[in-house]
């Protein structure tokens, strides 16, 4: 694990950092994202003792960075910058294994793990190894600029806005890829982006930055979900959870105060509560609030006993859902289902909430208004 303790970088008389503290786990992508002089590449530089830090500590593993040897320290964490940077004077091969080379690796065993990573990126060795970085494409040059950190099997992979000089279509094929890596390989990796997009698609954790200090660290989903101030919410973006919908849950537009009745409550007691709470579903519940049945108003008008008993009445739901559902979950339900009204219990059971094609509907139609509202305002 790599530890931030207190950390400070001052330039002269410009601060950078400003004693940030924070922990990068094993084995996952974190994203280091803010607006331009928040301090993210300066964070990456200093991780890789690129730079020294002017106060704090780094730790990896629990030992202090400054007591090793930046050699052992820097072949035991990979290092990706925009455009690969590539030594444009050696081939491909030579790019990918000059460090294993340089630690005396077995030949045989160098030249099987660079076709491995070559065959990883789905690019053919045979044809690309002996070419120069000119030959390749931008993307083809990022490609190898992401295995050959990979190539000595180090630890921690730090990677400076990779992406960042492609077109988008790459990128977006590139960002999937390290996805698929990172999955695979299990690396910690720190990646440096000034694109919300790109770290939402990506991350495990993101660290939000400005001037120097830490504003947000966390899972995508909890800061699309709950930003922490006003800064973070608008770098965010108010709609951009829409573009990520697995994050959105039932709990976030589920109905919260469903009306709810007792089994034995009469069908006219039941077509009274109906009219005057301006609902055409009740939620029948015994006594510790579980969910029984459904009582809608076609089953009620279909019972010639007035005095009938909602528990006799009730149909069974055909679907119920839980709180922390994603949208995505319910929605494939529902079309499963054809259930226009979806009951939330919780684990015991008990009813939460209600989902009823009208507040979806209007949940899914909220991100239209509001971009629409947005756009009327930039025209005024």
């Amino acid at each position: 694990m790599i530890q931030l303790i207190d950390v400070t970088k001052a330039f002269k008389n410009n601060v950078v950092l400003d004693g940030i503290s924070m922990d990068f786990r094993d084995g996952e992508l974190t994203v280091l994202i803010g607006p331009s002089g928040c301090g993210k590449t300066t964070t990456l530089k200093m991780i890789n003792r690129l730079i020294p830090a002017t106060g704090g500590r780094i730790l990896i593993d629990g030992e202090d960075i400054e007591s090793i040897d930046k050699v052992k320290l820097r072949r035991n964490m990979g290092y990706v910058i925009q455009q690969g940077g590539l030594f444009p004077h050696m081939t491909i091969r030579q790019n990918i294994e000059i460090i294993e080379k340089l630690e005396g690796k077995d030949e045989y065993q160098i030249l099987k793990n660079t076709e491995r990573l070559m065959e990883m990126v789905d690019m053919d060795a045979g044809k690309f190894l002996d070419r120069y970085p000119s030959e390749l494409s931008g993307g083809q040059q990022q490609r190898i600029g992401v295995i050959r950190a990979l190539a000595n099997d180090p630890d921690y992979v730090l990677l400076d806005e990779p992406f960042s000089a492609l077109d988008p279509l790459t990128r977006s094929s590139l960002q999937d890829e390290l996805s698929d890596l990172h999955r695979k390989m299990g690396k910690t990796m720190i990646f440096v982006t000034h694109d919300m997009d790109e770290a939402i698609k990506i991350a495990d954790r993101i660290c939000i930055m400005k001037d120097g200090r830490i504003l947000q660290y966390d899972t995508p989903e909890e800061i699309l979900r709950r930003p922490a101030n006003d800064f973070v919410a608008n770098f965010v973006g108010a709609n951009r959870i829409w573009g990520s919908p697995k994050f959105i849950r039932v709990e976030d537009f589920m109905i919260r105060h469903p009306v709810t009745c007792d089994a034995s409550l009469s069908a006219e007691r039941c077509i009274t509560k109906l009219t005057m709470r301006h609902v055409d579903t009740l939620l029948v519940t015994g006594k510790e609030g579980q969910l029984l049945g459904i009582v809608n108003r076609k089953s009620l008008y279909a019972n010639h006993r007035p005095d009938k008993p909602a528990g006799e009445i009730m149909l069974p739901p055909k679907c119920t859902a839980h709180p922390e559902d994603s949208i995505l979950d319910v929605l494939k339900m529902i079309d499963r289902t054809d259930a226009s009204n979806v009951p939330v219990v919780d684990a015991l059971g008990r009813v939460v909430g209600l989902l009823t094609n009208s507040n979806l509907v209007s949940t899914l139609s909220r991100q239209y208004l509001e971009d629409m509202t947005e756009e009327v305002r930039g025209n005024d």
